[in-house]
């Protein structure tokens, strides 16, 4: 998905699945990238650098490690066994150097309470991860029977949005209590205007993608015994990164019963070393 693809001007994703020893190789040229395993091991050679990734066996089974790529370099990734890789990617102009970032140091967020308890993975949210251009990746874990982007939220060229971004959803879904994937599992999503120009009410499966570039979006729902998973990629055209954002104020009041309600015990769902106690438990 490229920008040009999306009709916008700089948020992309590409998804790749690579055999047992296969090896892509490709130049970024004017996109900054981060290379991301949703599934298995994953080698990064950029430049003089080599990053080799453990990944993980699925997004539900643990936090994974990841890699930064600048513009204009020559990429190549070698899969050591069979493997996933999300490339998130944004149009940019300054270069920064490649990086590796351990999944330890990968910072996990619950926010949220009660049903709308969810997991924030900021792996490379602003706040986490400085050294970038123009982009932002976060992923989400949602228990199945949660909402998660609650209240609905937009960043985009409203007066009102203190930042404008175009985001990608990328979405996979499981099976609770386990960690593998469901191909009949589901969830919901929701992204709206308030003139009613746009107001999408749909059904997402694993690996479906969605599109925002306007709107409020919000919520994702995860159906009973299918937890959600969504990649939140993000860029614009502000000179600053930034992943603020603001509630529709119709909902904006939900927050403050967050303050009577228990967290979900259930996340995080996911650390760097596997799933959580609770959802162990």
């Amino acid at each position: 998905m490229t920008p040009v693809d999306a009709g916008w001007a700089y948020s992309g994703l590409l998804v790749r699945s690579l055999a047992a020893g296969e090896r892509v190789e490709f130049s970024t040229g004017t996109t900054e990238m981060a290379v991301i395993p949703l599934a298995g091991a994953l080698r990064v050679e950029v430049e003089s650098h080599r990053f080799d990734l453990a990944g993980r066996a699925s997004v539900f089974e643990r936090v994974s490690d990841w890699a930064y790529v600048p513009i204009d370099a020559e990429v190549r990734l070698t899969a050591p066994g069979a493997a996933e890789v999300a490339l998130p990617s944004a149009v940019a102009t300054t270069r920064f150097e490649p990086a590796y970032v351990a999944a330890g140091d990968v910072a996990v967020e619950v926010r949220g309470a009660g049903p709308a308890t969810r997991q924030v993975t900021n792996f490379m949210s602003p706040e986490r991860f400085a050294d970038a251009d123009k982009l932002m990746c976060v992923e989400l874990l949602t228990p199945d029977g949660n909402w998660s982007s609650y209240p609905p939220h937009r960043h985009d060229d409203s007066p009102e949005c203190p930042v404008n971004n175009e985001e990608i959803y990328y979405f996979r879904i499981g099976r609770a209590g386990t960690t593998e994937y469901a191909a009949e599992g589901f969830g919901l999503h929701r992204t709206y205007t308030p003139d009613g120009e746009v107001d999408i009410n749909v059904r997402v499966g694993d690996g479906d993608v969605f599109l925002i570039p306007r709107g409020y979006h919000g919520p994702c729902v995860a159906a009973p015994g299918y937890p959600m998973y969504y990649l939140n990629v993000l860029a614009g055209p502000g000179g600053e990164r930034s992943m603020a954002f603001c509630d529709d104020p119709s909902h904006h009041w939900v927050r403050e019963t967050w303050e009577s309600m228990d967290v979900d015990r259930r996340c995080p769902m996911t650390t760097a070393n596997g799933v959580s106690r609770e959802r162990k438990a």
